[in-house]
């Protein structure tokens, strides 16, 4: 009885001391961050002016999607514009000019997907197959220098060039084609602001598949060498495997901006082609808005933007995660 009773009171203890355990963690855990939040002290004050700065001019100014269920006005505020509640939503739905500018977006947003999102992979597997190292960091060092120009510089080099004084409608010309203006024709307007987005920033963007493509471990590459794979099997079965988390990571981001084609690119061209092609979310919330001073209207719409996004960054996110990848969070 003695024998049978004795190991039995001895689990009893056991599992009230795991008890007492998991009773007192939560108490510890706070305590350990604390200590070492005191010890660390330095590298958090390090860190506090990028929280301040995302505080003050990315969460506080959240609190104004208020206007959205307001016929807003600045001269009343807040507090005493009348609340109209979802009366601008309504409109949203009902305004033929959002459809509009909401095809003019997806159908760039597809085309810098479809073009502009490979683009600085393929460039980074071009310069990452170069021999000579020298080379190699002259070609990165050009081919970032279009990241840090301004779009008003770009759209006026692009001017220069295939405008309508440019040069190839001035080559064009002495070959009897007249009359050629690339950077005021509506129909490939979608076409030159992929193409003006590749040449800015696929430089760039190579930073980020330069530092994934240095985790590749080497035996990788030489084992399928030694298997006869070429440069292009090795590409496909070695390389493009090694980036893949990367490259869904950076999707799952871009698909949050799907309704964000870059407004100061797109506003600099605006006049040039016209409203019919150039319209997009968010040069119509900016005249809608600010020119036009309906503001709850535009806050609505910009409201909604932000909200897709976010459901497209967690139902890709999830669907990430269902296939096997890692995914963002």
């Amino acid at each position: 009885m003695i024998s049978e009773t004795g190991p039995e009171l001895g689990r009893l203890g056991a599992r009230a001391t795991v008890g007492d355990r998991a009773a007192e963690a939560p108490g510890r855990i706070r305590r350990r961050r604390w200590l070492l939040a005191r010890r660390h002290w330095r590298m958090y004050a390090f860190v506090l002016p990028g929280l301040i700065f995302f505080v003050i001019f990315a969460y506080v100014p959240m609190l104004g999607n208020v206007a959205a269920f307001q016929d807003y006005s600045p001269f009343l505020g807040f507090a005493n514009s009348p609340w109209v509640g979802l009366e601008n939503f309504q409109r949203l739905i009902t305004d033929p000019d959002v459809g509009h500018a909401v095809i003019n977006t997806l159908q760039l947003s597809l085309l810098q997907i479809i073009f502009a999102f490979p683009a600085p992979i393929a460039l980074a597997l071009l310069l990452n197959s170069l021999i000579s190292t020298r080379v190699k960091r002259w070609l990165q060092s050009i081919v970032y220098l279009p990241h840090f120009i301004s779009w008003v510089i770009v759209i006026s080099i692009w001017q220069q060039i295939l405008g309508g004084t440019g040069i190839v409608t001035d080559v064009l010309s002495r070959v009897g084609i007249e009359h050629v203006n690339l950077m005021s024709n509506p129909e490939t307007f979608h076409l030159l602001v992929t193409s003006q987005v590749i040449w800015k920033d696929s430089g760039w963007g190579t930073i980020i598949f330069f530092a994934a493509l240095t985790t590749i471990p080497t035996e990788l590459y030489e084992s399928a060498a030694v298997d006869g794979a070429g440069a292009w099997r090795r590409i496909v079965h070695v390389t493009l495997p090694g980036l893949l988390p990367v490259i869904l990571l950076l999707l799952i981001l871009r698909l949050g901006d799907v309704l964000t084609v870059g407004f100061e690119q797109i506003y600099l061209q605006y006049n040039t082609v016209g409203a019919a092609a150039a319209e997009v979310l968010d040069t119509f919330v900016y005249f809608r808005g600010v020119v036009g001073s309906d503001w709850g209207f535009s806050t609505a719409v910009g409201l909604v933007k932000g909200v897709v996004g976010t459901l497209l960054v967690l139902g890709a996110n999830a669907l990430s995660k269902r296939f096997g990848a890692e995914g963002l969070f």
